[in-house]
């Protein structure tokens, strides 16, 4: 029995609704151990983002003991395939992460590097399926991942437009829904590569859910999405930078990640509430006789005075006749004594017409 689908999550029944879905990404910086996993799910939890990403890889079904490593990075692994093999988990094991995210009421999403891992994943059950830069292109898989009907998440790292364009048309032939990520496959990616501009881009072609999946080590790329409108938010966590793995350097810290999904909403609301100036200012009116300043007497001044320029006064609060009447007051006369910086107002100004 498959329980491939999680609708009741309110993170996706708001997926395009205006609402960034945040996935923090903890890949392999678990480095093999349960235990480690499982505080990541709930750090990340506890940052407030909405789903936990993992990274299934079948050592055997995905690699030769040939394989190098794309950046040196281990000291006991000879070979890619043995860092696989040492960081592989069983699948009663999966399951028990998945299980943990439940509990803390946060997605729980794997992205598949085989056939067999999408076999051992959909038996589990997870929401949508992510598919790795790496992978895009690869059809064995992307046909099996859609056969499962639930959503395809495709990241674009590694892929021109025409790659792009073939994945998106075969998820789109099938019915599936879609999203498509922004993606640059650098560790740390600097700000000349993230690429903003191709988000909207990406939603204008597709037509689909778009956002970025991140890899510049800082809040700041996300939230500059999120100002823009994205509907999903990738980003590597790290529980320190002091931590070992290769996507360390590319990583958020959960404190960071914390911010991050603060920044989100906060940009969310302001995205969700246009600002009208006019109404905004009426509603303001008790602050500008506040801030703002009125004409008042210079000096103590008798009834029927001639007002002259040296007469008066520009001075807070605005409770009396604005300042950019000034040149309508000149030569009137006062109908009333005043005081030394009394503020004044049309009734003390003899023939001063209506605003």
């Amino acid at each position: 029995m498959t329980h491939s689908r999680t609708t009741d999550h309110p993170a996706l029944a708001q997926l395009g609704d205006g609402r960034c879905l945040v996935m923090g990404e903890v890949a392999l910086t678990h480095d093999g151990s349960l235990g480690l996993a499982h505080a990541f799910i709930d750090a990340i939890a506890d940052a407030g983002a909405d789903a936990v990403k993992f990274q299934t890889h079948i050592a055997a079904a995905e690699s030769t003991p040939s394989e190098p490593f794309r950046v040196a990075f281990s000291r006991q692994d000879r070979s890619r395939y043995e860092y696989w093999k040492r960081t592989e988990f069983t699948e009663e094991q999966w399951r028990g992460l998945a299980t943990h995210c439940r509990e803390r009421s946060v997605l729980f999403v794997s992205t598949p590097f085989s056939v067999e891992a999408v076999d051992m994943l959909e038996r589990i059950g997870q929401p949508f399926w992510k598919i790795a830069s790496g992978e895009t292109s690869n059809a064995q898989l992307l046909e099996r991942v859609l056969r499962t009907g639930i959503p395809v998440v495709l990241s674009t790292g590694m892929s021109p437009l025409a790659e792009i364009d073939a994945a998106v048309a075969r998820v789109k032939s099938r019915g599936v829904p879609l999203g498509v990520l922004q993606c640059t496959t650098a560790y740390p990616c600097p700000p000349e590569q993230v690429g903003l501009n191709l988000i909207p881009h990406y939603r204008e072609r597709y037509g689909c859910w778009v956002g970025l999946s991140d890899h510049s080590a800082t809040i700041y790329a996300g939230l500059a999405a999120a100002a823009i409108g994205i509907d999903l938010l990738e980003v590597h966590v790290a529980l320190s930078r002091e931590m070992f793995g290769p996507d360390v350097v590319a990583s958020v810290t959960t404190a960071e990640l914390r911010q991050l999904v603060d920044g989100v909403r906060f940009i969310e609301r302001m995205r969700a509430n246009p600002v009208d100036k006019d109404a905004a200012a009426r509603e303001r009116v008790p602050l500008r006789r506040i801030f703002t300043r009125s004409l008042v007497a210079r000096t103590a001044l008798p009834a029927g005075t001639r007002l002259a320029r040296e007469h008066l006064a520009i001075k807070k609060p605005g409770t009396g006749l604005a300042p950019e009447r000034l040149e309508k007051v000149i030569g009137r006369r006062l109908t009333r004594a005043v005081e030394a910086d009394q503020v004044l107002g049309v009734e003390d100004i003899e023939g001063l017409p209506d605003p």
